[in-house]
Formats: C-alpha cells, sequence, structure tokens
C-alpha cells in the first residue's frame, strides 16, 4: 500500500511538472473579467487547478505554474503539514522552572532559572499558572536572580538588530520569536473616551507601569481611531520604572483596546514576573538576565504547551505569523541533523529533505522563516499543489485540513464567498502582502468531487484583483461550468 501511494504521488508530481498539454492555459470567464475590472493584469498570476484523485491528476487549469511566487501566508502550509509529518499531531514544547539550590524556609537563596522550550501560546495566564506551582510548593522568597534561557533556538534572539519589515514594528504580525516569547511580548491596554476626557487602562499584569496621556480629541468616528494615532514612546525611568507615553488624535465617545510589541522583551518578562508573584503574596528582588541553565539544577516544574495539532488551527485559520515562525524554527531545533548549530538553517534543510523524498523539486523554493511575512519567501504553484497532494493523504490530514479556514465560516476566509458556490466547500489558506494576494487549498465541488485550487497574485496592485481569486474558486466549486 506504501509503495502504492508513494507511486501515485510519483506520478501527480511528474504530471505537475510536466505543464500537460491537456490543462486549460485560458482563465475562465468571470477570473478574467474580474481581472479586467482591476488594474491587474491576468498574467500576474500564477495558478493551478487539479484533481484530488491522483489517478486522474491531470490540471485542468495552469497558468505561470513553474515560475516562483511570493505566496505570502499561504507558505503557512508548507511549514505546518511539515511540522505535522515531522513531528507528529501531539508534540508538545516543554517551558521549565529550575533551581540551583535547595528551599529553605520558604526562601530560595539561589537563582531560579526559566529554560524556553519554544512554546508558541505561553500566555501570561498560563504563565501565571507556572508561578502558582512554585507557590504551592511553598517558595515564596527568592533571593537571586531570574536567569533566561533561551538556547532551545540559535541564535537565541533573532529580533535584536532585526531590521523593521514594515512600518509598523510594534504590530503583533511583526512579533520575531524566541524560545521564551511569553503573551508574545505584548502590552494590551484599553483607551475610553467621553466628550470630555480619555482614559487609559493597562490591562497586561506588568508591575511599575505609568502612562503619559497626551492623546487630544478629534472628529474621526471611533471605527478610524487609528487614524492619527501616534506609535507609543517608551522611557526607561529609575527604580525600573517604565513610562508609556501616548500622543495623537483620538475620537470622542470611543473605546478600544491595543495589544502592542512596545517593551525590551527581558523587561517585560521582568515586569510580568514581579507583577504576577507579588499579587501571589511572594517576594523578589532580584534582576531578570540572559545565560543558560547549569548541570546541578533541580526542576521545579514543567508546563507542556497544547499539542501541535490544536496550534496548528491557530497559525492557519488565524495565520499568525508569530507561531509560525516558531513552528519553523521548532523543526530546525528538533532536527537530528543541526547545521553548524543554527536552527534557521536546520528547518531550511529539513523541509528540502522532506520534499526530496516525497520526488517535490525544491527548485526556485526561497525559505527565510516559514510564515509567508518576507520580502524573499518564494514557491511556485506547482509546488504548493504538490505538497496539497501529499497533506490530503498524510496520515494527520483530519488535523491538517481541519486547520484551515472554511470559506464564509470562519478564520481569515469568514467574510469571503458568503452566499457563493463556494460557500462551506472551500478549505482555504489565504496570503496577503503589500504586492501579494494568495489562496491554497481544497475545494468540493457540487458533484462531489475534491480539487487542489493554487492560485497567487504578484502585483504593486494585488489586493485589488483578491475577486478574481473568490471567482476562481467559485467556478471550481460550481463544477467548473
Amino acid at each position: 500500500m506504501l509503495k502504492l501511494t508513494s507511486c501515485l504521488l510519483g506520478i501527480l508530481s511528474s504530471t505537475l511538472y510536466s505543464g500537460s498539454l491537456l490543462a486549460q492555459t485560458v482563465l475562465p470567464l468571470k477570473v478574467e473579467d474580474a481581472f479586467r475590472h482591476s488594474p491587474v493584469p491576468s498574467a500576474a498570476m500564477s495558478a493551478v487547478v487539479i484533481p484530488l484523485n491522483p489517478a486522474t491528476a491531470t490540471p485542468v487549469l495552469q497558468q505561470n505554474a513553474d515560475a516562483s511566487f511570493s505566496p505570502a501566508s499561504t507558505m503557512k502550509l508548507l511549514t505546518t503539514l511539515i511540522a505535522l509529518e515531522e513531528l507528529g499531531p501531539t508534540f508538545r514544547w516543554k517551558t521549565q522552572f529550575l533551581a540551583d539550590k535547595p528551599l529553605k524556609k520558604e526562601t530560595l537563596n539561589g537563582n531560579l532559572y526559566l529554560r524556553g522550550g519554544g512554546d508558541p501560546n505561553l500566555t501570561w495566564e498560563k504563565f501565571s499558572v507556572m508561578l502558582r506551582a512554585l507557590r504551592t510548593q511553598g517558595i515564596r522568597k527568592i533571593n537571586g536572580d531570574l536567569i533566561l534561557d533561551r538556547s532551545y533556538f540559535q541564535p537565541e534572539r533573532l529580533d535584536i538588530d532585526a531590521p523593521p519589515f514594515d512600518e509598523h514594528p510594534d504590530a503583533y504580525y511583526n512579533v520575531i520569536p524566541d524560545a521564551l516569547l511569553i503573551h508574545s511580548n505584548l502590552t494590551s491596554f484599553s483607551i475610553e473616551s467621553t466628550a470630555e476626557k480619555i482614559d487609559t487602562r493597562l490591562l497586561t499584569p506588568l508591575d511599575k507601569i505609568k502612562f503619559s496621556n497626551h492623546l487630544h480629541f478629534n472628529e474621526k468616528s471611533c471605527a478610524e481611531w487609528e487614524s492619527e494615532w501616534k506609535a507609543p514612546v517608551i522611557e526607561f525611568q529609575r527604580k525600573d520604572q517604565i513610562e508609556i507615553m501616548l500622543s495623537g488624535g483620538f475620537p470622542r465617545r470611543c473605546k478600544i483596546t491595543t495589544y502592542l510589541n512596545i517593551i525590551e522583551r527581558n523587561q517585560y518578562i521582568a515586569h510580568m514576573f514581579r507583577a504576577l508573584w507579588q499579587e501571589m503574596g511572594g517576594s523578589w528582588q532580584g534582576q531578570v538576565r540572559d545565560g543558560l541553565v547549569p548541570s546541578n539544577t533541580t526542576l521545579l516544574h514543567e508546563r507542556a504547551s497544547e499539542t501541535l495539532a490544536d496550534t496548528l488551527r491557530i497559525v492557519n485559520k488565524q495565520s499568525d505569523n508569530a507561531m509560525a515562525k516558531i513552528l519553523f524554527l521548532t523543526l530546525g531545533a528538533e532536527s537530528p541533523d543541526k547545521t553548524n548549530g543554527n536552527t534557521l538553517q536546520a528547518a531550511d534543510a529539513r523541509i528540502r529533505n522532506w520534499l526530496a523524498k516525497r520526488g517535490i523539486s525544491d527548485a526556485g523554493l526561497v525559505l527565510e522563516n516559514g510564515s509567508g511575512l518576507s520580502r524573499t519567501e518564494r514557491i511556485s504553484a506547482n509546488q504548493m499543489a504538490a505538497i496539497l497532494a501529499v497533506g490530503a493523504r498524510s496520515l494527520w490530514n483530519p488535523e491538517f485540513s481541519s486547520s484551515m479556514p472554511v470559506a464564509a465560516l470562519d478564520g481569515t476566509m469568514r467574510k469571503r464567498l458568503k452566499g457563493s458556490a463556494a460557500e462551506f466547500r472551500a478549505r482555504i489558506k489565504t496570503g496577503t502582502l503589500k504586492n501579494t494576494t494568495a489562496i491554497a487549498g481544497y475545494v468540493r465541488d457540487i458533484h462531489d468531487q475534491a480539487w487542489i485550487v493554487v492560485a497567487m497574485i504578484n502585483h504593486d496592485e494585488a489586493s485589488k484583483a483578491k475577486p478574481a481569486l473568490d471567482e476562481l474558486l467559485n467556478w471550481v466549486a460550481a463544477g467548473r461550468p
């Protein structure tokens, strides 16, 4: 059976790269019409539509299918499928507290070590539960420092000196992960205004944080609150005090909550640890610093993350970049063949090895972080289709498929294709960058036939051609009339 499956995948891969003469190269009329109503030429699209059944895997539509395109977030399909296949759906990341001295009368007279294992969703609430576990062991006072061990990934701090991806470096989608990313390093606060005043309130448990509110009223609607918003300025003051200075225009009678990556992450952990520990009746006057866990430590508590299968639903449905990057790095960290100790290089090599074993060419494939939030990542429509074909026959297909957004139902597809032929019939990963819009996934048509659909548009005004991608999905779902 395994040999037969491998043979069928080989047939599919061969067909995809042969540019079958039977494949339609003229786009469906409604797709062409959508392009005509946009400033984007149809030649800016790379696409392939192919039956899911490998025995008859002849593409019914191909255009620029071997060309390497920017895939935006559809690249997450490659990362999540290979993570499932290589690590298994029950894989969990582990975060540990360790100590280098024994506990005496509720006091830890040594350092407390916090070792990160790459947990992609270690929220402050989960971190609080870890601290509660220390308190229930009788620890109240900590006399040493909190040592952060991020060595699971190499290099440990990819965020340091990294150039900003765009003009919003404080946005969540731009968070660059490390092995000990707590609450995605996000500071959450609310801004609420009446007709006379504007109030701010910190929502994340951080101690010694104060706001300097210089916001002024404007005449915008609450939906436009960001139109005159200025990025907060952070100032570190004496005695570990942090001041967040807010400025810009804000509407009257408006209430919003924002989540920003604005505090240096070691400082962030220090302020969160102290706030939560004091809330639990604990005492700590030490510092946070980087380091490695020595061999003579004792494990105090270990927290296992949610399973990989559960995590994928967030990564693909919500298109979570930070989590996708952690998956990519984890492939390198867990690789049996690390390349010069560099986690990114090891991940790249492991992915290419996975492709080679399945007869999928990596020609033209460019990997940077596995999330698609990249100016350099490239893949062809045929390569993506071949990956989706493997995913359809994977032992872990239920976990993989269920992680993808369903048209008109949830995730990044929840508002698209409502009332159309593709409604509920398409499991599609979307992708959007400044010059890219893309789709990739599975469609089950009205005749109950399953299809692989991949389309990527690279153009300066790519977003204006999104209706063409929707029409392509409708064409497939309606049985290709």
